[in-house]
């Protein structure tokens, strides 16, 4: 597995995209599926809190560590961002300070996450690249998460816009804008 720990130049390190025997474990399948968030569950809103706040606690671990052998947390993670407003999140809840030590998070989580949950770590896998640069990356890793789900909405409109050419920075403008209205709508403030 490669990672990027948050002091390493982030665009020489050659990732691979492949899953890795973890992605195929039946208990950690299950753990996983454990967390998927029903769209239709009266609890919704305290799952959606509940799935940002594994994020904030995984890119801690990753922040410290440099990675996460906390699988509770991993199949935590991987299974909330079912949610689209879980997913929404975790696009904006890095900076240009954190952006490699996010990299190298959704990377390991694109490569352990299920058939089925590939689609939403793929794609914010793939907004980072993009916006560390590496375009082809980014273009990989929406392949990725549509051989997992074909009809993702987001992977489709990344795809569109990576492929338009639209400028990295403008990721860093987009996340600076939505991303408190994300924050408020999970935690009602």
């Amino acid at each position: 597995m490669t990672t990027c720990a948050p002091s390493d130049d982030c665009n020489n390190i050659i990732y691979s995209l492949d899953s890795i025997e973890l992605s195929t474990d039946t208990e950690f399948i299950e753990a996983v599926q454990g967390f998927f968030v029903d769209s239709d569950s009266p609890e919704l809103n305290i799952l959606q809190q509940d799935g940002a706040n594994a994020i904030v606690d995984l890119a801690l671990d990753y922040e410290m560590n440099g990675s996460c052998d906390d699988l509770d947390l991993l199949a935590h993670v991987i299974g909330r961002l079912s949610d689209i407003q879980v997913r929404d999140y975790a696009l904006g809840s890095h900076n240009d300070e954190n952006l490699s030590t996010y990299l190298a998070m959704w990377h390991n989580l694109t490569i352990i996450a299920p058939h089925h949950f590939i689609a939403p770590v793929a794609c914010l896998f793939a907004s980072l690249a993009y916006e560390n640069g590496d375009s082809d990356l980014a273009l990989k890793a929406i392949e990725r998460a549509l051989h997992d789900d074909p009809s993702y909405s987001l992977a489709i409109l990344l795809r569109r816009v990576f492929k338009a050419g639209w400028p990295p920075r403008s990721f860093s403008a987009m996340r600076a804008e939505l991303h408190p209205r994300i924050v408020a709508t999970i935690f009602q403030s």
